[in-house]
């Protein structure tokens, strides 16, 4: 057999380990514990580099550059060569002795371990490449090849005009891949896939035609240009007549995934200290906890905006009474995405001025409207480089209410009235998903900055809501804190809904009531919601479970500390680790 240079490594630390037994004891351990990291530090550069050349694309969203020109086709042989590279690498991971590792490499460990048995049990078991059709979308690498901030135009056309080969055969495959799809994903693919056009337009083409490419090149641009929106305008019309024939005959499948699906998805995208259900327990008590505290909230506030009517019995309807008369505050539909530009400078020099974490002046956060082929999920999202382009910029991607009817536009513009926009723009900007991510690129594990945990990414965001008005965001206005309790209500019905839906089977009318009257959200919002439930698995709970998890800790920490708590090193030490899951931050961090 042919030896690596990693192999090599390994050969060679392992064996190290067995030639110290004149040491002492301790030096022993010392020395194996040396050997053991440098060889698994040598097999985590190897295993990203392996990563990369196996999932170009990952790479291309990592910053990598080097195979940003490759668009795999995801035919049989590409599963094929999905488990042949997990099985591969798993058996490599198992050469090392875990408890010989120093804590921080066995958290990057865990992380590889997770990946790769992920790797396998969607390939073979989950099996979304049969039935999710908007798996299948070659828009979002062309479109990161055209934003690069680094790159001229020549060199972009150029890279563009190798990626754009396969793009027929991409199709083809998903066409032969796609049986018994849902519903839902096929319209979503429908839809994103028209999409594909704002970045295949008539602007690339006319680059690609006066940029500095040989006319034989240009002609075999325009031939593979063609190609590749032939096939995509070929895969629409394929998806079209499917959805006909998915209605007429009722023959979709079924959105819910089941318990025993829904558990294993959980332990793996997750990576949390508890089960599904137990998550799910621990939301339905918050739940009560919450609205407990906006009934102390509506009690204090009601003399001030119903002076002379008399407070409802039922707590619900008291608090809904209260949200709805002050949800009339919000802007104007047209200025829905200038609003949240003019914001973001606020959040910064709050931050600033409260030294609360440290921001980075040369990572640039830019608010663009959602481009097309995006949209159709979230109405707000961040699009962060990755740690190979960290001086890329952050766009915090926002869908204009363009498409709405008025009646839908001023549902969406009450739910995210005055005070609700400002912690959505905490969330998803500063100091939330785009500070997160921004310290993550500078973590010294690439490993933890590359298999970035959702629980925790998510469970930032919404800590920081939280955190933020704790140190006098909104000037402990109870209005502020009233609509807060309404977003982190969100939060955790957002676990609450997911599981039902997956597991308990809910109906939308249920699922609607509960975002509705248990969580006082906008018929609008609710929609979007069940519609975005429909669309994924278990990535709603991670916003509540990755929370929970985080603001214990920080809690635990402060009773631990007392006054040599420091709530800024906190966050920093706490970001320092990328983006590992919250369990194994909690360990290092103790």
């Amino acid at each position: 057999m042919k030896k690596t240079a990693l192999s090599l490594a390994l050969i060679a630390a392992l064996g190290l380990t067995a030639c110290q037994s004149t040491n002492t004891n301790t030096n022993s351990t010392v020395s194996q514990q040396q050997s053991q990291a440098a060889a698994f530090e040598a097999f985590s550069a190897q295993f990203i580099e392996d990563l990369w050349r196996y999932s170009p694309e990952w790479s291309q969203y990592a910053g990598y550059g080097k195979y940003d020109h490759i668009l795999t086709v995801p035919d049989e042989q590409s599963r094929k060569n999905d488990i042949k590279f997990a099985n591969t690498h798993l058996a490599n991971l198992k050469q090392f002795e875990l408890e010989k590792l120093p804590a921080n490499l066995k958290t990057d460990y865990y992380l590889i371990e997770n990946l790769l048995n992920e790797i396998i049990w969607s390939v073979e078991t989950f099996k979304p490449w049969q039935w999710n059709p908007s798996n299948y979308n070659v828009a979002g690498g062309f479109a990161m090849i055209m934003n690069s901030r680094f790159d001229d135009d020549n060199s972009k056309i150029a890279k563009v005009l190798k990626r754009l080969e396969n793009v027929p055969a991409y199709y083809a495959a998903a066409k032969a891949n796609i049986d018994t799809p849902t519903l839902e994903y096929t319209q979503l693919a429908i839809s994103q896939n028209k999409g594909a056009f704002s970045v295949l337009n008539k602007d690339l083409y006319t680059k690609a035609k006066t940029s500095d490419l040989s006319d034989t090149d240009k002609e075999l641009f325009e031939t593979r240009f063609k190609a590749a929106t032939t096939a995509i305008n070929d895969y629409i019309d394929f998806l079209t007549k499917l959805e006909a024939e998915l209605v007429a005959n009722n023959s979709a499948r079924s959105f819910r995934i089941g318990e025993e699906l829904y558990e294993q998805k959980f332990a793996f995208d997750i990576q949390s200290g508890y089960t599904a259900k137990q998550v799910y327990q621990k939301a339905l008590d918050d739940k009560a906890r919450v609205t407990a505290e906006m009934l102390k909230i509506t009690e204090q506030l009601w003399p001030k905006y119903f002076a002379n009517q008399t407070m409802p019995s039922e707590p619900q309807k008291a608090i809904a009474t209260l949200i709805n008369h002050l949800a009339v505050k919000h802007v104007k539909r047209e200025d829905f995405v200038a609003e949240i530009k003019k914001q973001i400078p606020e959040l910064e020099a709050f931050i600033k001025e409260k030294d609360l974490i440290t921001l980075d002046p040369e990572k640039p956060l830019v608010v663009r409207e959602t481009p097309d082929y995006m949209r159709g999920f979230a109405g707000a999202s961040i699009s962060a480089p990755g740690p190979y382009a960290k001086k890329e910029n952050t766009y915090y991607n926002v869908t204009p209410l363009d498409n709405m009817t008025d009646e839908q536009a001023e549902s969406y513009l009450r739910e995210y009235n005055h005070w609700i926009l400002q912690i959505l723009n905490i969330h998803e900007a500063i100091p939330g998903h785009y500070t997160q991510l921004v310290y993550s690129n500078e973590s010294p594990s690439l490993i933890k900055s590359i298999l970035g945990n959702g629980a925790m990414i998510e469970g930032w965001a919404v800590y920081t809501e939280r955190m933020m008005l704790e140190e006098g965001y909104g000037n402990f206005e109870p209005e502020m804190w009233l609509m807060y309790y309404k977003w982190n209500l969100r939060v955790i019905c957002n676990t609450i809904l997911d599981y039902q839906i997956q597991v308990e089977g809910i109906s939308k009318e249920q699922g609607l009531d509960l975002l509705m009257s248990g969580a006082f959200q906008e018929r609008a919002e609710a929609e979007g919601k069940w519609r975005r439930a429909t669309l994924s698995q278990v990535q709603l709970t991670s916003y509540y479970t990755g929370y929970r998890e985080i603001y214990d800790f920080r809690e635990a920490q402060k009773a631990k500390q007392g006054n040599q708590f420091d709530l800024k090193a906190f966050h920093e030490e706490f970001l320092s680790y990328g983006s590992a899951p919250v369990k194994y931050i909690r360990e290092l961090m103790e």
